[in-house]
């Protein structure tokens, strides 16, 4: 059967199951997103084209329906426009692998593959200051067991600038002990990068992994049931943990997990560190996602500023001694 009028059910499937699980290797994280595209789509074809799923053909699904979709997801319920493109990606994705199943649907999908992204603006990254993350990492109560892993992870997070996935997924022996401390982290694209740990966050996590010794988990920083924690999970903690700093300015401050990475690579850039060593440090595919934080960080531009004359300043002029002017003359 043909692509163009075969139903879209058997089709996502194969995407799903052999395209994406099977041939690309994609991550957890790029599932749940197309899952989560097709899911919304697929229910916004039900309401308005009177359309069961499971009856639905990939023709129906053509250009003015996807366009008509998308800014549903802006007007109805409210998406902003970097979750409109990545829906956006999620199908195209789709429709570029259906033409290699049949050449026949080329021209839809190419309708659809033609669908611009959105520009959108670009904000400068928040990050917090020294006094803030050090409120944040005070806070969590060590008295309990709760406690000790949420200041374990949270220092850890700070350290390392990983990602709430890779945070989630540390296990214990991701890290390495000895002369030289440092954690194993699996990122984005499957790259694999070594971070080394303070002195500090390794006496932290040595004491914290063996109070979990008695505990069946491999996990660095498992729930209280000793399941991986999940995003909503550290955001959770990072909340309480700000809810109880003693730091009035956190109040004012959206405080998230990537907050803290963001964090991390300010920091790293105030103390002087190389653009293209904090690239590596925080697992950016190119240099050029970590100019955000020279755009975004304030006290590099003043030093900057430091450097160039005020306008309007008198300049003076170079006059050369007289010593110049005897080895000019006797050339």
């Amino acid at each position: 059967m043909k692509s163009s009028s075969a139903l879209i059910g058997p089709l996502l499937q194969k995407f799903f199951l052999e395209h994406l699980l099977q041939h690309k290797q994609v991550s957890p994280q790029t599932m749940s997103s197309y899952r989560d595209a097709f899911r919304l789509l697929l229910q916004y074809a039900h309401q308005h084209l009177k359309t069961e799923p499971a009856r639905l053909t990939v023709t129906a699904l053509d250009a003015p329906v996807i366009l008509s979709f998308l800014e549903s997801l802006e007007k109805d319920r409210h998406n902003c426009v970097r979750s409109r493109n990545i829906r956006l990606a999620a199908i195209r994705s789709f429709f570029r692998w259906l033409t290699l199943c049949d050449p026949e649907i080329v021209g839809m999908a190419t309708r659809i593959l033609a669908i611009p992204v959105k520009r959108t603006d670009r904000r400068l990254v928040p990050s917090l200051t020294r006094e803030e993350i050090d409120a944040l990492l005070a806070a969590p109560d060590q008295a309990h067991w709760q406690g000790r892993r949420d200041h374990a992870l949270l220092l850890t997070l700070y350290n390392t600038g990983a990602r709430v996935s890779e945070i989630t997924a540390l296990h214990r022996d991701h890290v390495q002990f000895g002369s030289s401390t440092f954690v194993h982290l699996f990122g984005k694209g499957r790259k694999r990068r070594d971070v080394p740990l303070w002195p500090k966050t390794a006496h932290v996590l040595k004491l914290w992994f063996r109070e979990l010794e008695s505990n069946s988990t491999p996990l660095a920083f498992p729930s209280a049931r000793g399941q991986r924690l999940s995003r909503n999970g550290v955001d959770y903690i990072l909340k309480q943990a700000a809810a109880h700093a003693n730091c009035p300015s956190l109040n004012r401050k959206r405080i998230h997990p990537h907050a803290v990475r963001h964090t991390t690579g300010a920091h790293l850039l105030q103390s002087g560190v190389d653009i293209s060593v904090i690239a590596l440090w925080l697992g950016h595919e190119s240099v050029e996602t970590t100019h955000v934080y020279i755009e975004a960080d304030m006290a590099t531009k003043e030093q900057a500023l430091q450097k160039l004359a005020p306008a309007g300043a008198n300049v003076r002029r170079f006059i050369p001694s007289d010593r110049v002017l005897a080895f000019l003359a006797m050339l």
